[in-house]
């Protein structure tokens, strides 16, 4: 018995590998076009690439077949792990310094937005989880958040898609024009960092659009898109708490979701370990290398499953939530910055 099971075992793990290789490869690839053009995120690059390679018509049959189980482990598992170690960037500390003036229009803009965005997505009969997971994407974290949130509500993999796409799209818009609205709002260059850091998706994207005002705003923008990542397991957890009580069920087994995931509480306890432990720089440089290479192959795998030309025939409506969305989170960042 313990032989067959260790048979089946050997035998999935190695329908995993050719796709896990293919994921490591894009990676490795969208960190070589970050290095040579540091302005293109790296995590926006790899989704970027995934959607490209699934555009390709020879591809298709290659990436939902022999590639199929490997790409779909990697965009499951790889994202937990990542999600994890995201924990190691954020302290508490740092976060207390921003002032509760601060952290508090942060987590007003970032519930309007995400109270707002679902709102509008059922207004426009958005199908399926896509409400969701647009709202959790463009309000707390992009393709990361986006791939959290899915893990609980077991979407189908057309229904994530299509908001992966639309964060890419939007994140990717905003590193070239907040620079250019910067000085017709009369933004000082915390106060861009600010605006940056309460608006812009992606932790990469921020980056690529603050560091134009210096270091300063940049590292103001990072401490300000920190605290909305920090969002990102309360709001799990609390989906997944609500699924529970309204008894939804898993795919596999037919269990209700538990009430914390188990990737959420690595996330939160990760976050302890920064704020209250001494960790060497070393190790923390270390743990920024591995968790971004997991999130750049999961974020290449989701990319792969993206279909742009049944996005663009009958994704016109989730197309026009996402651009509301973009532009409400915004403005009210921009009003944020003017109370902060």
């Amino acid at each position: 018995m313990v032989a067959m099971s260790m048979s089946t075992g050997s035998k999935q793990i190695s329908t995993w590998i050719p796709g896990v290789a293919v994921a490591g490869a894009a990676a490795l690839l969208a960190w070589g076009l970050h290095s040579m053009v540091p302005s293109i995120p790296l995590l926006t690059a790899a989704v970027a690439l995934g959607i490209l390679v699934g555009q390709l018509p020879f591809a298709r049959p290659v990436l939902i077949g022999i590639l199929g189980p490997g790409l779909s482990f990697t965009a499951k598992k790889f994202m937990r792990l990542g999600i994890v170690l995201l924990g190691l960037k954020l302290s508490l500390v740092d976060i207390a310094q921003l002032g509760w003036v601060s952290i508090a229009s942060v987590i007003g803009v970032l519930s309007i937005t995400f109270a707002v965005t679902i709102w509008l997505g059922r207004l426009f009969k958005l199908p399926g989880d896509q409400p969701l997971l647009i709202a959790t994407g463009f309000s707390i974290c992009g393709v990361s958040a986006i791939g959290a949130m899915s893990q609980i509500v077991k979407s189908k993999d057309e229904d994530t898609a299509i908001p992966v796409a639309l964060v890419t799209l939007f994140g990717t818009l905003a590193i070239g024009v907040l620079p250019i609205l910067w000085h017709p709002l009369g933004f000082s260059a915390i106060q861009f960092g600010h605006w940056v850091g309460a608006s812009v998706h992606d932790v990469g994207q921020v980056v690529a659009t603050a560091q134009i005002a210096g270091p300063t705003a940049l590292a103001f923008a990072l401490i300000i898109k920190l605290t909305r990542v920090l969002a990102l397991a309360p709001m799990v957890a609390a989906t997944s708490l609500a699924l529970r009580l309204r008894g939804g069920v898993s795919v596999a087994g037919g269990k209700r979701p538990p009430i914390m995931p188990l990737f959420v509480a690595g996330f939160i306890g990760a976050m302890m370990v920064r704020t209250f432990l001494p960790i060497p720089v070393a190790l923390t440089d270390v743990a920024d290398i591995v968790q971004t290479v997991l999130l750049a192959m999961a974020l290449f795998a989701l990319g792969a499953a993206v279909q742009l030309v049944p996005l663009l025939r009958t994704g016109w409506r989730a197309l026009l939530v996402a651009l509301m969305s973009w532009t409400l989170i915004a403005t009210l960042a921009w009003v944020a910055v003017q109370i902060g």
